[in-house]
């Protein structure tokens, strides 16, 4: 049995969610009104998942993530908006310990919940057995224990980096989902202004989301780190993610390397995939220029490819257990023999440098 605690503030929202949840036989639900309900509910209901909505009267979302993660660490899964607004509130969620989020559709909601509905209970599915970390802000949680006034903690910006004029002659190619924001940090951060190939990101991720986690990657990240939103050539010391809701693909034009959002194909159920962002590099980057990298999140999306990566002379990294989130995607590039290095997320930077000329 899998117990949710659902804090929203709006009755119909958790009248819905109410439906949502009671249609799935495993599925003990227990609801709160804000945040406030949720934290006192936290200890007697002993959830295994929260759903978390962001605006709500008294404490908010982040307000009450917050505490969730000092008193009584557990996966959480954001409800957010659609909005640019909605998308930054819930990247810092992410970076405070929720595992995942949600996006709530607009308008009348009972009139989309068929879509919603699925998407959540598999979200939620995924997040129970997700591994939160026992390192995740112990500092903060020894502090709160013994009564210490908690001052956040704030991240120095680096300077404006000096970006690499030569273009590399390789391509790195990273495919990561549920909990893929804090890894995407821990992957960049560690990387210099110089080093020698593009990287190239799927990130599944709606657009709105995907142009938020690049400008605040680029703030924190001596690389620069931008969007594909429109065909761009491939530099060294950058990174590109692929827009959200459609797919990023490799191609040529002449003799540069390019990288190109397109339409989403059905063939490949998770967007931006990255099955097809690797396949594509392999057609036009030889294997052995390449390095395929797969981080935390649910499914296998990019776990054939990358073995066919491997097979053909190229090499591969995928995230351990240990580290990983949800151990789905880096798991099944595992199991398929497809990997040639298993690494805690810390440790796949210095790899990276040691694998590139």
């Amino acid at each position: 049995m899998i117990r949710i605690l659902s804090v929203d503030d709006s009755a119909l929202v958790r009248r819905l969610l109410g439906q949502v949840f009671g249609a799935e036989p495993d599925f003990e639900v227990a609801f709160a009104r804000n945040g406030l309900e949720g934290i006192e509910k936290l200890q007697s209901f002993q959830p295994d998942v929260v759903t978390l909505d962001i605006h709500m009267p008294q404490m908010d979302g982040l307000a009450t993530l917050d505490r969730i993660m000092l008193e009584r660490p557990c996966p959480v899964i954001m409800v957010s908006s659609l909005t640019e607004e909605g998308a930054e509130i819930t990247l810092e969620a992410l970076r405070l310990g929720a595992v995942d989020f949600v996006a709530k559709p607009g308008g009348a909601v009972s009139l989309k919940l068929d879509r919603f509905g699925p998407e959540l209970v598999s979200k939620v599915r995924a997040a129970a057995g997700a591994r939160i970390p026992t390192s995740l802000r112990l500092a903060d949680r020894v502090r709160h224990r013994l009564g210490a006034r908690l001052a956040p903690t704030r991240r120095s910006t680096p300077s404006t980096p000096k970006l690499a004029a030569a273009t590399g002659q390789g391509l790195v190619v990273v495919g990561v989902s549920t909990g893929g924001p804090p890894a995407l940090e821990a992957l960049l951060r560690p990387l210099t202004a110089d080093f020698p190939w593009p990287i190239l990101i799927a990130q599944h991720m709606p657009a709105t989301f995907t142009s938020s986690l690049a400008r605040r990657l680029d703030g924190l990240c001596a690389l620069k780190v931008t969007e594909i939103s429109e065909p761009t050539a491939l530099k060294a010391g950058t990174a590109y993610i692929g827009r959200g809701d459609a797919d990023v693909v490799v191609a040529r034009r002449g003799a540069v390397l390019t990288a190109e959002p397109v339409a989403s194909d059905q063939a490949y159920p998770w967007h931006p995939s990255t099955d097809r962002l690797v396949r594509s590099a392999m057609e036009h980057v030889a294997a052995r220029q390449l390095i395929g990298v797969l981080m935390t999140g649910m499914g296998d999306d990019g776990a054939q490819a990358m073995a066919a990566l491997r097979a053909a002379g190229g090499r591969t990294v995928a995230e351990s257990e240990e580290t990983a989130i949800v151990w789905g995607m880096p798991g099944e590039l595992v199991k398929a023999g497809g990997a040639d290095f298993i690494l805690p997320v810390h440790k796949i930077a210095a790899r990276l440098e040691s694998l590139t000329p």
